[in-house]
C-alpha cells in the first residue's frame, strides 16, 4: 500500500515525485516504458517560456510564470544547463503591431518583466541574422533554454534519493476504488494507494474518465523538429518565435544549451497516441516557416529529424486540468505547451495538494541538491588529467563527436540507462554529427558488460526495440 502513486514519467510525473519526497510519504511512480523521459519530455523545444503568450487568469499563465520564476534556481539545485538567452516574438508586417502590444499586455497581466517591442536597428544589432521580412518583434528577456532530458532525469534522481520508488516497463491498464483507496491493476499485478496522480500525458484522459464525470479527450498533437550541426549553433542567440496562431507558438529558431540549432515544431492533430513518425511534408513546412525567421538558414546542416506529441485537451476551455478531479484522484493533464517550463510549479502545487490530504509533515532530512555526471569534455585540463590517473575508463573516448568517455557511459548506466537511447540521453553519447554511427557498437558493449546482458537484449529504447538478432538452435529468432 502506498500512499501515492503517480502514473507517469515525464517531466511532470518526475516533478510531482520530487516535490512529494520532501514528506514523510511512501511514494511510487510507474511508467509504461523502460526509462523516464520517453514522451513528450523527450521530443519538445526545450524552452522555458516567459508566460506572454497564455490568457491571463489562466491555469497556463500561472502556472508558466511561476515555473518560469522557479526553474534557475532548480536548476543550480538538481545541476543541470540552463541559459536565459531571452526569445524575440517576429511580427512580418506593420499592421501586425497591435498583436505584439497585446501580447506585451497579456504579458505584464501575466506578472512577465521587461517585456518590450524592438525594431529597426535595435532588431539587427540584436540578431543580424534575421529575415528581412521581419519588422519588428517582442522582446522576452526572461525567456530561457534547458535540457529537457537532463531535468527530468535529475527530477527522478532526486526523488529517488529522498525515496521514492520507480517502477518500469510497468502500463496501467486501470483503476478501480477500493475502501482505502485505489487498486492500480497494471501489466505486473495490481498496486494498492491511498492516492493517485494522473501525469499520463497523451493518455491521461483514459485514467482521467474511469474515475471521473466530467470526460476528456486528448487528442495527439505531433510536431516535427530539425536539429541543425553545433556549427550553426550560434546563427540566433536567443529563442525566435513567430506571431502565434490557434495552434500554437509556430515554428521557431532557437539555440540549445548544448550548442546545437533547433528548428520546429509543426502541428498536425492525430489520433495515434503513439505515432511520433516524421514526414517529408511535415519536414518542407518546419523549413519554409523557419525560413521566413532567419535568413538563409543552412538545413544542409541538419544532423537529425524527430517528432513528438503534445496532449491537447480537444472540447472545452484550452487549458491545464490541474487538480483533485475525483476524490483522492488528482490530474495533470493536458499538460501541452507551456508543459516544461510549467513543471516545478505544478509539481509543488500537486504535492502540496496531495500533502494536505493525506495530513502528511515534511522531512527534516530533505536532500535538495543533486550531482550531475560531470561532462569531462568542459573540464580544465588538470582536473581532466586528475579524474582520469583515478579512474582509466575516463581516458577512453567513446563518442568522438560530442567527446563522452567510458566513464560517463559507465556513470550514466550506473543511474539507471539500460538502453541505447537512455545513455543517449544521459550523456549524450551519439547525439553528434555522425548519430552514434561510430559509437553505438561500443556503447552497446558497454551496456551488455555493465549491466551482465546478452547482446542480443539490448534495445535502442527498451520494449522490442533490439539492436542485434539472435539465432538459436530452431533458427534465427529475432
Amino acid at each position: 500500500m502506498y500512499d501515492v502513486l503517480i502514473v507517469g514519467g515525464g517531466v511532470i510525473g518526475c516533478a510531482i515525485a520530487r516535490e512529494l519526497s520532501r514528506y514523510q510519504l511512501k511514494i511510487c511512480l510507474v511508467e509504461r516504458e523502460e526509462d523516464v523521459c520517453t514522451g513528450t519530455s523527450k521530443a519538445n523545444s526545450a524552452i522555458v517560456h516567459a508566460g506572454f503568450d497564455a490568457a491571463p487568469g489562466s491555469k497556463k499563465a500561472y502556472f508558466n510564470v511561476e515555473g518560469s520564476r522557479m526553474m534557475e534556481a532548480l536548476c543550480q539545485d538538481l545541476d543541470i544547463p540552463y541559459d536565459r538567452c531571452g526569445s524575440l516574438v517576429l511580427s512580418f508586417d506593420a499592421a501586425d503591431r497591435p498583436r505584439l502590444e497585446e501580447l506585451v499586455r497579456r504579458g505584464q497581466e501575466n506578472g512577465v518583466e521587461g517585456l518590450e517591442i524592438v525594431e529597426g536597428e535595435t532588431l539587427r544589432t540584436m540578431e543580424p541574422n534575421l529575415s528581412s521580412q521581419a519588422v519588428a518583434a517582442l522582446y522576452a528577456p526572461t525567456g530561457a533554454i534547458v535540457c529537457p532530458f537532463t531535468l527530468t532525469y535529475a527530477l527522478a534522481e532526486n526523488a529517488a534519493a529522498n525515496g521514492a520508488e520507480f517502477r518500469f516497463d510497468t502500463c496501467v491498464e486501470r483503476i478501480e476504488r477500493t475502501d482505502d483507496g485505489f487498486a492500480v491493476y497494471t501489466n505486473h499485478g495490481v498496486l494498492h494507494s491511498r492516492t493517485v496522480v494522473n501525469a499520463a500525458g497523451v493518455y491521461a484522459d483514459v485514467l482521467h474518465n474511469q474515475l471521473c464525470e466530467n470526460k476528456l479527450t486528448i487528442v495527439p498533437r505531433r510536431g516535427e523538429y530539425c536539429l541543425l550541426d553545433k556549427t550553426e549553433g550560434r546563427l540566433v542567440s536567443r529563442t525566435i518565435f513567430q506571431l502565434p496562431s490557434t495552434m500554437g507558438k509556430g515554428v521557431l529558431v532557437t539555440p540549445t544549451v548544448h550548442g546545437n540549432l533547433l528548428v520546429g515544431p509543426t502541428a498536425v492533430d492525430q489520433e495515434d497516441k503513439s505515432d511520433t513518425a516524421t514526414t517529408a511534408e511535415g519536414l518542407a513546412q518546419v523549413t519554409s516557416a523557419a525560413g521566413r525567421s532567419v535568413s538563409r538558414l543552412p538545413m544542409n546542416k541538419v544532423i537529425t529529424a524527430f517528432s513528438g506529441l503534445r496532449a491537447h485537451i480537444a472540447v472545452g476551455a484550452d487549458d491545464f486540468v490541474i487538480g483533485e478531479s475525483a476524490e483522492n484522484f488528482f490530474d495533470a493533464a493536458g499538460i501541452e505547451s507551456p508543459g516544461l517550463t510549467s513543471a516545478p510549479a505544478i509539481g509543488a502545487y500537486l504535492a502540496d495538494l496531495v500533502a494536505e490530504k493525506l495530513r502528511a509533515e515534511k522531512k527534516n532530512d530533505f536532500i535538495a541538491k543533486r550531482r550531475g555526471i560531470t561532462p569531462l569534455k568542459e573540464l580544465p585540463f588538470e582536473e581532466r588529467r586528475t579524474i582520469i590517473e583515478k579512474d582509466s575508463a575516463y581516458g577512453q573516448i567513446i563518442c568522438r563527436c560530442e567527446q563522452i568517455s567510458e566513464g560517463e557511459i559507465i556513470e550514466a548506466i550506473r543511474r539507471g540507462a539500460r538502453s541505447l537511447d537512455g545513455v543517449k540521453r544521459r550523456v549524450r553519447a551519439g547525439m553528434g554529427r555522425c548519430q552514434g554511427g561510430f559509437c553505438a557498437p561500443r556503447v552497446m558493449e558497454i551496456l551488455a558488460r555493465e549491466l551482465q546482458l546478452q547482446s542480443t537484449d539490448l534495445t535502442k529504447s527498451g520494449g522490442e526495440s533490439h539492436l542485434i538478432a539472435g539465432q538459436t538452435k530452431e533458427g534465427w529468432d529475432k
